[in-house]
């Protein structure tokens, strides 16, 4: 039954291919149409939302036609674009036809980019871990080997036009480990745009009561990231931080609330009923900026997050109980994650607690400048307008 089942699933999956590729061959580019998708179709965030909502804010979704890709074919956005669900037929036919394609990861081997298509790759995140190219042994539930992967990504990248970055230290390194040499974009983030725009009492406010916080206590955002090698299958990652959550509550809540907020690719449920009142968890498919205003520190550990947090110069907490394995074995750093992260390393739940609670800015104010001088001087709040003036010109 199983061979049956496997063969079945290859079957639609070549047909799927061969109807890609037919579409492409007989329908011309559609010269304003532009398709968005971030996270594969799993939510409506990120640099892809941000350049979107610029381009509703000038009417730019009244003049052209815009098509947003999601898993959940209900998902409501503002502005006219249209919503289809991912991967099936309008995917295809909207991907064989539009002049514009702007997404945040990689997209599917199979799809065929025509050279009057731009491809406005916006990346996800400044690197700390190694990436693609650079890394030396994949162990994600890709189910290929290194060589293969790194293959994989080679040519996906050598489809991208355009390609984000929010620094120059990421400019270099995705250079080198994505083997891109067309046109970076060295803007800063246009997810980060919010946080200049947005970070005011009246704002927040209103988050978090849409989001049930409680007004008279503080918001800690959990924020980690994905470990390649705890998988049930190919994307579709294990939520397990090793971090005992009763102790801190028990130690945090008369002061604190607590946000946890899962990385995309994690697909446990967890039941947090055990912790009502005290932790309060997020969807994932919930905008993470919104989280970073509401919250008055962050705890994290090799994400991302940390590069788009500190524009907010709020304490970050970085809670690594893995840190010799995910170093030495799982990915490797870019920089000296101990030397130079702008907040106290704890690998125990009873240090980050004491962490927590004795926290003085002053011990890492030094380090906190550095840290925002290399990773944020690009980041002004005008982001999104500047790639938007990309596509423009492309539309013409």
């Amino acid at each position: 039954m199983r061979k049956v089942l496997q063969w079945v699933r290859s079957l639609v999956k070549k047909s799927v291919v061969l109807i890609y590729k037919i579409l492409t061959i007989l329908l011309p580019l559609h010269s304003k149409t532009i398709v968005f998708g971030s996270n594969l179709g799993r939510n409506y965030s990120g640099n892809p939302k941000a350049i979107y909502e610029n381009m509703v804010e000038q009417g730019l979704d009244n003049n052209y036609r815009i098509v947003w890709f999601f898993e959940d074919e209900n998902m409501k956005i503002p502005g006219n674009a249209r919503v289809e669900k991912y991967g099936r037929f309008k995917y295809l036919y909207y991907m064989a036809v539009a002049k514009v394609w702007v997404f945040d990861c990689r997209q599917p081997q199979f799809l065929i980019k025509k050279k009057e298509v731009m491809y406005i790759q916006t990346w996800h995140g400044t690197p700390l871990k190694k990436l693609a190219l650079d890394m030396k042994e994949v162990t994600m539930a890709e189910g290929k080997d290194t060589e293969e992967y790194k293959k994989d990504f080679y040519d996906n990248a050598q489809t991208w036009d355009y390609l984000l970055s929010q620094n120059s230290y990421s400019t270099a390194i995705f250079r080198r480990a994505f083997s891109f040499y067309k046109t970076m974009v060295e803007v800063g983030y246009p997810r980060n745009d919010i946080l200049f725009t947005g970070n005011k009492e009246e704002t927040i406010t209103k988050l978090k009561k849409e989001l049930g916080l409680p007004l008279d206590k503080k918001v800690i955002l959990y924020a980690p990231t994905w470990r390649d090698d705890e998988f049930y299958c190919q994307g579709s990652y294990k939520f397990n931080p090793s971090l005992a959550f009763h102790m801190f509550m028990e130690n945090l809540k008369n002061e604190y609330v607590c946000i946890v907020k899962y990385h995309y690719l994690i697909q446990d449920s967890i039941d947090w009923s055990n912790y009502k009142g005290f932790i309060y968890d997020c969807d994932k498919s919930y905008d993470i900026a919104n989280l970073y205003l509401v919250s008055d520190l962050l705890i994290t550990d090799y994400s991302s997050v940390m590069f788009d947090y500190s524009l907010l110069n709020r304490p970050m907490f970085f809670y690594a109980y893995d840190l010799e394995k995910y170093k030495d074995t799982l990915r490797g750093f870019y920089f000296d994650f101990v030397a130079d992260v702008p907040g106290p390393i704890s690998l125990k739940t009873e240090d980050l607690i004491d962490d927590i609670l004795h926290y003085n800015a002053n011990d890492y104010s030094e380090k906190y400048e550095q840290f925002r001088e290399k990773y944020n001087h690009l980041d002004d709040g005008h982001a999104s307008e500047k790639v938007v003036e990309i596509i423009k010109a492309h539309i013409k």
